[in-house]
């Protein structure tokens, strides 16, 4: 199934396919590793403060909710 970073559940995963955003925007989340292949897991939501923590490549890192929408995944089994 193909979702958004954002849709996950805690704890589940998915193979990054597609980052949407544009221009720096979308250069910034290559940068930081979010490559099409990578598998990315939401480790917890942080609900009052829209915040994402996101692993990859055994690196957490700390997305807005903005963010991970644009990061689209197949969800891995």
């Amino acid at each position: 199934m193909i979702v958004a970073v954002s849709d996950l559940r805690e704890g589940r995963s998915g193979q990054l396919v597609d980052v949407r955003g544009r221009g720096s925007h979308r250069r910034r989340l290559l940068e930081m590793g979010f490559l099409p292949g990578t598998v990315v897991r939401l480790v917890r939501r942080l609900a009052p403060e829209g915040v994402l923590e996101v692993e990859l490549r055994d690196t957490r890192v700390s997305l807005r909710i903005a963010e991970a929408d644009v990061l689209v995944v197949e969800t891995v089994a």
